[in-house]
Formats: structure tokens, sequence, C-alpha cells
């Protein structure tokens, strides 16, 4: 029988269970992958801590990359044997998924597997905040939290492929030299001094044109006070706990920017802009102008400790399980 990673109730990473399951068959509409990579996401952890409530029992994992070996009724343009990827449907943590065909997209010669995985999520969270949340422009300085994460060294290397000027914000020195080799124009130790007194100094006081921010609870005040007059504060995540609520009013005080906090969902609701956002992405790194960086692989029965070292803040890069 093929084995998943269960949630069957919320909690800490203890609560994940790798075991066996039921064979999978895909329905109308749907295709059965054999999972060759399944990334791992801070949004995983949301929801097996039961902050995004889903109903127990269930699989985790919202991306991932394999071979079809079965498609349902009813699907047109995926066939067996074609190697795919996916971000968004639930079921990833296994050795099957089963995934509607719309969501799933060809993965092209020169790309593999695992790099099909590990550009999924991450990069097209990348892809829709330089290209849509805000469209960077040619000499725009933006500032890019935690960019040695995964998100964040695709995003400094998406914003300087449109010709931005890149903030970065780490930890370590170990982190620092990634920020700098993914392409970071400065990086600035958070642990060390104050991010935004920094950032402001280096904008000559005037700010930035963004700030791209997973963390949340802790960089949020800092992050709207670093904007430029008509800024943008893209709050994509909360990796150190949720925002509390805001008084509409300090966005004026701030020099009447925006506040937005998107969703992948919404930003690859049809299967064109699905398409043409992992077409950027693969077509990038077939070309060498991308580099995908996988942190740490970990054997399925090891989403446990993948959890533990994410949330831990010990990882760079990538995150894979491999089935």
């Amino acid at each position: 029988m093929p084995k998943a990673v269960l949630v069957t109730e919320n909690g800490g990473p203890e609560v994940l269970r790798h075991t066996e399951v039921d064979e999978r068959s895909p329905g109308a509409g749907e295709v059965l992958v054999a999972v060759a990579a399944a990334g791992v996401n801070f949004i995983d952890t949301y929801q097996r801590s039961g902050l995004y409530p889903i109903p127990c029992p269930f699989v985790l994992g919202q991306e991932g990359a394999g071979t079809v070996t079965a498609v349902g009724d009813g699907v047109t343009g995926v066939a067996v044997g074609d190697r795919v990827a996916w971000a968004g449907p639930l079921g990833g943590y296994a050795e099957q998924a089963v995934v509607p065909a719309t969501a799933v997209v060809p993965v092209p010669e020169g790309v593999d597997d695992e790099t099909a995985a590990a550009a999924m999520l991450q990069g097209l969270t990348a892809h829709y905040l330089v290209t849509s949340t805000y469209p960077i422009q040619p000499d725009d300085t933006v500032l890019v939290h935690a960019a040695a994460g995964g998100v964040g060294l695709l995003l400094v290397q998406l914003a300087k492929a449109r010709g931005g000027r890149v903030i970065a914000t780490v930890s370590t020195e170990e982190k620092a030299d990634l920020a700098r080799a993914a392409g970071a124009d400065e990086v600035i130790r958070y642990t060390e001094e104050d991010f935004a007194t920094r950032t402001r100094a280096l904008t000559d006081g005037t700010g930035v044109a963004a700030v791209y921010d997973g963390v949340g609870k802790t960089t949020f005040d800092g992050s709207l006070s670093v904007l430029r007059p008509r800024g943008t504060l893209a709050l994509f995540g909360a990796s150190s706990g949720p925002v509390p609520p805001v008084d509409p009013q300090r966005l004026n005080h701030a020099g009447s920017v925006f506040l937005t906090r998107p969703t992948l969902a919404h930003h690859i609701a049809t299967p064109e802009e699905l398409r043409w956002r992992t077409g950027d992405l693969f077509t990038a790194i077939t070309a060498g102008t991308l580099d995908i960086r996988i942190g740490h692989r970990y054997p399925l029965a090891d989403a446990a400790q993948a959890h533990a070292d994410l949330e831990g803040r010990r990882t760079t890069g990538k995150l894979l399980l491999l089935p």
C-alpha cells in the first residue's frame, strides 16, 4: 500500500503520521501522479497547527512533481507517462497524489523533478509578487525580508532581473552570503542592527518602493515605516506570527501607502495564468538565469523533522520530501 503523511489532529510537528493509505485512483478531470518530490512550505505548518483550519484527517503538501500514472475521464492534454508539477491542491506529502488536471503543468526537458517541485509554490509566489503585486520597475529599490529563505532567494533574483535594487534582511552571516550570491545589493543582519533605521539610511531617507514581507508580526511595523510615499507593503506570509489588526489611518500617516495580503491561489486562478507564470520560471531555469537552491532533502518519513527545522529557522533555500 502507498504511504503518505497524515494530519489526524492539529498540533506541533509530532502530530505528523507517516502511514499507509488506500490506493488512489483519479476521478473525472483528475490525474494520478507518482510523486518524485514534494515541497515543504510555511503554509504547511499553518495547516498542521490549525492556524489555517482544514478538517482532519488530511494529507499535507501543496506542491510536488512526478510522473502521471493514470488519468480520469474527460482529461485532455495530459497523458500517462508525462512529467508534471503542480502547486495548490493538497496531498503532496505522499507516494501517490491525485491532482486536478487543470492544476498540473508539463515539466520541460532540462528541468529535473526535484527542481520542478522546488520551483512551484515558492517560485510562483515570487513571480506574482514582483510582476503583479508590485511590478518592479528599473531602478526601484525594494526590501526583501528573510532573503535567504526559499521565497527570499527567488525574490532577490527575480527583482534583480527586472532591474531593481534589492535590500535584503537575514539573520546570520551564512545567510548574508547566500543573499549576496543571489544578487542582493545591500544585506542587513537584523540580529545586529535595526533594519528600518538601516534601510532609511540606504535610501537617503526616501524609503523603498515596496517591501516583500513573509515574516509578519515582528517585521510589520518596521516594514511600514520604510516605505516611500505611495509605496507598497506586500505581506505574503507570517512566519513570526499573525499581524494584529491595523488601523487604516496608519497607511495615511505612512505616506498614503498600500497594504496588501496576497495569496498564490488568486494569481494562478486560471490555467492560462498558471502556465504563463510557470513558463517564465522554467524558461529562466533552463537558461541558467534563475537558480533554485535546494537546501535540504528529507525522506518522506521525516516530514516532522522538516517542519521542526523550518519553524526553528535552521534552514535555507527549499526543503523537499522524497518518497
